[in-house]
Order: structure tokens, then C-alpha cells, then sequence
């Protein structure tokens, strides 16, 4: 078996589907490796991060083959393997992690030291975080697989959730943690920034977590539709009114419990002038303001550390221009960084098989074939209510 294709970042605003290697047992520095396994892929999701990168935001080369949310089913295993075989079904967490240093040791996979030289933390297909090879293809190789792959439950049972499942690899569990390192719990108030598929991925999560109102904010009418149908608060930024004064209207007063920022970098201003216009703070800024004193920010939106195509001259350098005094006049807690999938992966599998969350649903996924990819990302660039799902092999078809 030595053919391959899979989705290629050829520059600002485009992707193609290219013939690329087969997959070997080696790092992207060229060294054999036995702990490896082959996936053949079964599902990899277009994800709010690619996009980032394919409208021109980073410092991505052309030729970088893309994805980091990926499922699959192991066709080839490494000499030092022991815990997986051929024809087992596994979830691979974005983090390309070690499970041998510190920091993986004390489950801060998402910042592993070794298996990325320009800094810590390592992931699949994406720019500055290790030369991984990413998942949007036929098949991809996995490294450190004992330890970075989480196994699903029986073929059928899991073809049968593979829709839901598929969220493990990234979204589900970040969504999670922002909601999570926020300080959900029963009786919560929680405002979640974004609309997006990690905003709604933490907005459902903070509902399995017990929280008793579930607020989504936006400036995508379409999403905010897509929320309101399944059941959280939304507020609409395009409009003049504040947030505070939105959140008001809705619980009585201008303050939340605890929130998420699931925007990041490239957000939008806020009223019906401001919407046009990239205000990288402004979500962090308009979180601080409306979270109660003493309260928890979870960061799980994605900051760069430079940002070449922002208009703001300190974004570019990753720099913001933060009301960081009115955090600690309120004394909030602010959570940031890349999430530690491993950390939530094998709960919130459970919580699917036993159908405690239906994250597909709530994330709208919507299935397309590899060939599809380019539409899927012109789409999800558009601001479609839906969590792209690429089936390489047609195996869902199947099901």
C-alpha cells in the first residue's frame, strides 16, 4: 500500500486535494521510530483553527498538509507497541504528546517538550507546532501511540456514535476545559463567547456540567439561530445594545457566574459599527466586565503568538491591548492554552456511549467526502452553522 492524498494548504484562501506520501514509522526529522502506528482514516474534521491558518493568519508554508481531528482505524503497528493491534478503532487527540516528560507526566499534554524543537507542544498539520503530518488524508501515522491514542469501544457500537465520537479529538474536549477551567458547576450562570463549533461544544458541556443558564453570544445570526434551537440563551453583538445590557435582559441583572471565550484572535467588534472591524481584546475586555468579582475566565479561543495579518501593529506581535486592571480590581481567574485532550477524552466517550451529551447534534455536523474538503472550508469560512466531517474512505456510508 503506498498511495495517499489528502487536504493541502497551497496559500491565502486555498486548499486543494493533492496526492501526498504514504505515512512511514519515522518523526518529521527523519528518525525511525517503533512506537508508531498507521491510521487508516476514518473521520477528520475541518476545524476553526485550519481556518486561521488557510485565510493567511500565520506564518503556515504552502504544501502543509492540514488536520488535527482525527479517528481512525490502526492498519499497521510499531515493534514497541503493546496496548494496540491492527483493526482496533482509536480517537487521536490533537497534541502530539511524548508521555515521558514533565510536563506530560502531570497531564499538560497540550504543552509536551519534546516532540515539537521550536517550543512546547506539538500538533497535527499545523504551523510552528512540530512538522507532524497532518490528518485530513487516507491515512496518517500516529506516534507514541500507546500513549496518545485513546481506543474506542466494539466496532459496530462506535460506528454507530461515530458522528458524536469524532468531536473527541479536539472540540468536545475544548470546549470542556473552557468550560471546566470557568468554574462550571450546578446552578452556574455562563456566558460562552462564540457560536462557533468549540462554542457550542463548551456551551453543551457546561449544560452536561449542571449549569442553570447557558448564555451564546455571536454576530452570526445564523448561528445564533442554530443555538437558540437547541436550547441555550443567545444575545446578538451586531446589535447596539451592550452585552451587559443583553445578559440583563435575560437574567435580571448584568453579570454572569463564569465565562468562555471560544473566539480567540480574530474577533469582531461589537454593535452594528463595530462588526466590520477585527478588536483582537475585545472579547477578553468584554469578559472581564461581565463576569462577577472573584470569577473564572476559561480561554479555550485560540491566541497566536504574531499575527502577520492583523491591521493592529501590536497584533501582529501578538500583543493586546488588555483592561488587565479590571481583572484584578475583580479578581478573576484566566485560564489560556492549548487543551489537554487526554485530560477529558475517556470521560466524555462515556458520556457519549451513554448518550449523557449529543455533541453531533448540537455542533451540527454535516458528513462530506474527501474531494469535498475545499467546499467544506469555503463554507465553514462563510460562517455555516456546522462542524465539517470529512469521511476519506467512505466507511460512514456504511453505517
Amino acid at each position: 500500500m503506498s498511495e495517499n492524498r489528502g487536504v493541502v494548504y497551497t496559500g491565502a484562501g486555498q486548499v486543494e486535494i493533492q496526492p501526498i506520501a504514504f505515512p512511514k514509522m519515522e518523526t518529521p526529522r527523519g528518525r525511525k521510530i517503533g512506537h508508531g502506528v498507521i491510521l487508516k482514516v476514518i473521520t477528520t474534521n475541518i476545524c476553526g483553527s485550519d481556518q486561521h491558518m488557510v485565510r493567511g493568519r500565520t506564518s503556515a508554508p504552502e504544501g502543509l498538509v492540514l488536520g488535527h481531528e482525527i479517528t481512525g482505524e490502526v492498519i499497521e503497528v510499531g515493534s514497541d507497541v503493546e496496548n494496540l493491534q491492527v483493526g482496533d478503532l482509536a480517537s487521536v487527540p490533537f497534541n502530539v504528546a511524548c508521555g515521558r516528560c514533565r510536563t506530560c507526566k502531570e497531564q499538560d499534554t497540550g504543552v509536551c517538550l519534546t516532540v515539537n524543537p521550536a517550543r512546547a507542544g506539538g500538533a497535527y498539520g499545523y504551523v510552528d507546532m512540530g512538522g507532524w503530518v497532518g490528518g485530513q488524508s487516507e491515512y496518517v501515522m500516529i506516534p507514541y501511540a500507546d500513549f496518545n491514542l485513546l481506543k474506542l469501544p466494539s466496532r459496530d457500537r462506535s460506528m454507530e456514535k461515530i458522528r458524536d465520537l469524532t468531536c473527541l479529538s479536539d472540540i468536545l474536549p475544548t470546549g470542556y476545559h473552557g468550560a471546566v477551567t470557568a468554574g462550571v458547576g450546578p446552578g452556574s450562570s455562563v456566558y460562552i463567547a462564540g457560536a462557533g463549533p468549540v462554542g457550542l461544544a463548551a456551551a453543551a458541556s457546561a449544560r452536561l456540567l449542571g449549569a442553570a443558564v447557558v448564555i451564546v453570544g455571536d454576530v452570526n445570526p445564523t448561528r445564533l439561530t442554530h443555538a437558540a434551537s437547541k436550547g441555550f440563551e443567545t444575545v446578538d453583538l451586531s446589535q447596539d445594545a451592550t452585552l451587559g445590557e443583553q445578559i440583563e435582559q435575560i437574567l435580571g441583572r448584568p453579570e454572569v457566574d463564569c465565562a468562555v471565550d471560544a473566539v480567540g484572535f480574530e474577533a469582531r467588534g461589537h454593535g452594528h459599527a463595530g462588526v466590520q472591524e477585527e478588536a483582537p481584546a475585545i472579547v477578553l475586555n468584554s469578559l472581564m466586565e461581565i463576569t462577577r468579582a472573584a470569577g473564572k475566565l476559561g480561554i479555550p479561543g485560540l491566541y497566536v503568538t504574531e499575527d502577520p495579518g492583523s491591521k493592529d501593529a501590536a497584533a501582529k506581535k501578538g500583543s493586546l491591548s488588555l483592561r488587565f486592571g479590571l481583572g484584578w480590581a475583580k479578581s478573576h481567574s484566566f485560564h489560556t492554552g492549548q487543551t489537554p485532550v487526554m485530560k477529558y477524552n475517556r470521560q466524555l466517550m462515556e458520556a457519549i456511549m451513554w448518550d449523557r451529551i449529543q455533541i453531533a447534534d448540537v455542533v451540527g455536523v454535516e458528513v462530506i467526502s474527501l474531494d469535498e474538503a475545499p467546499k467544506g472550508y469555503g463554507e465553514f469560512d462563510a460562517g455555516v452553522p456546522k462542524k465539517f466531517v470529512i469521511d476519506p474512505h467512505g466507511s460512514l456510508k456504511m453505517t
